[in-house]
């Protein structure tokens, strides 16, 4: 199950079998000044994986706020989602909350990426 509107991603699987994983995670996000990097995204994950709660947040420049979906992967991996997790059900949400980040932020094709975000 999933449901998205602006500024919230709401993902749930129960563990299908004995054994398997589960998760509830809601996604918030907002855009936020940084002090260092101007206009960035900051998204607040929080819910539960495996029974286990747990509440991370972090913020991406502008430039790199399109990678969100890699360091909520690594947040959710941290709390108990398996690294090989096929999460391909959910790629439709991911989209629209892709597409909803980039608008946020003002962010066209073909803005610069500051090169020291890239090491």
């Amino acid at each position: 199950m999933a449901s998205f509107e602006p500024g919230h991603l709401h993902i749930h699987r129960e563990p299908l079998q004995p054994g398997d994983f589960g998760y509830d995670i809601k996604i918030d996000y907002q855009v936020v000044q940084d002090p260092k990097e101007g206009k960035s995204m900051q998204f607040d994950m929080h819910g539960k994986i495996n029974n286990t709660d747990f509440n991370e947040s972090f913020t991406l420049p502008k430039d790199m706020a399109y990678n969100f979906a890699h360091d909520a992967f690594q947040i959710a991996v941290k709390y108990g989602i398996p690294k090989t997790a096929d999460i391909r059900a959910m790629h439709g949400y991911y989209d629209k909350m892709f597409s909803d980040v980039l608008a946020q932020l003002n962010h066209k094709p073909g803005d610069p990426i500051k090169p020291e975000h890239l090491e």
